[in-house]
């Protein structure tokens, strides 16, 4: 993967905060919020595409942001035109802030991405299509995460495949059958992602995934073998190293350790081509 030298531009987008009810596990109505980059030359005038980036597990809305470059990533990007400039929505899959105990409880953290559809159905992308100029349709709208966002993303595309036509799952394997399952019970989750999109109609013309990792990355051996499951289901998900070709494209870099100032990189790679 070839990185960006970054640099200093003029034209720099800006970061705004929203925020919106939605239920706790309980019921009980709670507010929460999410950032949002709006990049440079943001108007009303116009309706951009939207993608939605799930921080991991243990973060809030802030830790893209506060962890890697990847607003200035966006901002040179779209500075230079690699790619057709869009909203970033940065929220969180947690109501309340999680309580670090040195260990992860799986089951906790599955439950927590899970029930987190409704929710991106229901209250946050209502309510960021009504604050913010968007396209609001599936053809632009993405979503992507890093580490249990990478979870969360494979979760999304299972349940809500006909909200989002992209998804970029970062450094994170499917848990449909329980923690780390794309390592673990991986034709089992891969035979699922197909029948699930199958069964509600859609083809390899109707999304596109772009996932990465690195060598180093303590996610590699549980996302490596899905993707390479996936691979063997052609008529659904075609590979290809070009991003511009096929539908499921995969990155993996060297000496990428599990941490966002790494994975941040996959999106400035794959950033032409998303919408």
């Amino acid at each position: 993967m070839e990185l960006h030298q970054y640099h200093d531009v003029n034209q720099r987008g800006t970061v705004e905060r929203i925020t919106y009810f939605t239920t706790d596990e309980g019921g009980a109505p709670t507010e929460k919020y999410a950032n949002v980059y709006l990049p440079y030359g943001y108007s009303n005038e116009k309706a951009f595409p939207v993608l939605y980036l799930i921080h991991g597990g243990g973060g809030n809305p802030d830790a893209w942001l506060d962890c890697s470059k990847i607003k200035n990533a966006l901002d040179s990007s779209f500075a230079e035109e690699r790619g057709a400039p869009f909203i970033t929505v940065f929220p969180t899959f947690y109501n309340q802030a999680p309580v670090r105990t040195g260990r992860v409880d799986e089951a906790a953290e599955r439950g927590h991405v899970l029930r987190f559809q409704q929710e991106l159905r229901n209250d946050l992308i209502p309510a960021v299509d009504a604050a913010f100029s968007t396209q609001a349709a599936r053809e632009a709208r993405g979503i992507g995460g890093f580490s249990m966002g990478g979870v969360t993303t494979w979760f999304a595309f299972l349940e809500n495949l006909d909200l989002f036509s992209v998804f970029l799952p970062l450094s994170g394997d499917c848990w449909q059958f329980g923690g780390l399952g794309g390592g673990k019970q991986t034709e089992k989750t891969v035979r699922y992602l197909y029948d699930r999109a199958v069964e509600q109609g859609f083809g390899k013309r109707d999304f596109r995934i772009f996932a990465g990792t690195g060598y180093e990355d303590i996610a590699y051996p549980n996302l490596n073998p899905q993707i390479e499951g996936m691979k063997a289901y052609p008529d659904l998900f075609e590979f290809s190293d070009d991003p511009g070709k096929g539908n499921l494209h995969y990155t993996v870099m060297e000496n990428a350790p599990h941490m966002y100032e790494k994975v941040y990189q996959h999106i400035y790679h794959y950033l032409p081509y998303l919408f």
